[in-house]
């Protein structure tokens, strides 16, 4: 699904409406004409904001729709976005943002990932670079810690729409924690299945206080691997929410 088969931020159409549009096979902007569902001054109104999309989908401009869609719906932009998307995911001494240092940092984003390590790359500049060259950043349970611990501690404010998987993986019947969801989509994490949270701050500690090049290499691999996964999952969920939504309509839908 992309953000051209979505009505739900444009004035005056909101999600019972959308639902209608879809149902009488209205299932992209370019359909929209065709609708005897709006008002010709509805209608009006969105041929003009519809247009305004067009153009800012056309130079990539994320935070057009950011400040436009719902924020339930913002997985409906990653189709658009997927090249710059950044997949990222934080390792911590703790969980308390306050008391607790971020390790590291992993960014997957358009095939390539990148970590950065407390102590060597892990700096507010790089963290800024990162999250400009990204469009939309995509997270597990990241709106409630991770983005928080990182805009605490190096004093960032993250303007990036979030598409947080955690809540989306709810909608669509996967429960628990990241590491159970994979388990059970069938993800395998081969020779770091058993390390977890506690174990990445006892790694980090271990090359901490005894220089162990061999932890901080395990760290890191552990922590990429958070933040890879979490591009087969966006897609998995995807696929999922796309026959949630639209169900029925699926059919009719031939610009997904």
């Amino acid at each position: 699904m992309r953000i051209e088969n979505t009505f739900n931020f444009v004035p005056g159409i909101g999600e019972k409406t959308e639902q209608k549009l879809w149902k009488n096979d209205v299932t992209h902007w370019d359909h929209l004409d065709s609708s005897d569902h709006l008002s010709s001054r509805k209608k009006e109104k969105a041929r003009e904001f519809i247009q305004k999309a067009r153009k800012n989908l056309k130079v990539g401009n994320e935070a057009f729709f950011g400040k436009k869609v719902p924020d339930r719906s913002y997985w409906r932009m990653y189709e658009n976005f997927s090249d710059s998307v950044a997949f990222f995911d934080i390792e911590t001494t703790g969980l308390d943002e306050r008391k607790n240092k971020v390790t590291t940092v992993s960014i997957y984003r358009n095939g390539e990932s990148r970590t950065l390590v407390r102590g060597q790359d892990l700096t507010e500049e790089r963290l800024r670079e990162e999250f400009f060259e990204s469009s939309i950043i995509v997270s597990f349970n990241g709106k409630r810690f991770d983005q928080p611990f990182l805009e605490h501690n190096y004093d960032l404010n993250i303007q990036n729409p979030h598409i947080d998987l955690m809540y989306l993986c709810k909608r669509v019947g996967l429960s628990g924690g990241l590491k159970k969801i994979e388990k059970d989509l069938g993800m395998d994490r081969g020779d770091l299945e058993d390390v977890d949270g506690r174990e990445a701050v006892r790694l980090w500690k271990r090359y901490e206080k005894h220089d162990d090049r061999n932890a901080l290499e395990k760290l890191v691999h552990y922590n990429q691997l958070d933040a890879e996964n979490l591009q087969n999952l966006t897609e998995i969920v995807n696929r999922r929410l796309e026959r949630e939504v639209f169900r029925e309509h699926l059919s009719s839908a031939e610009d997904l």
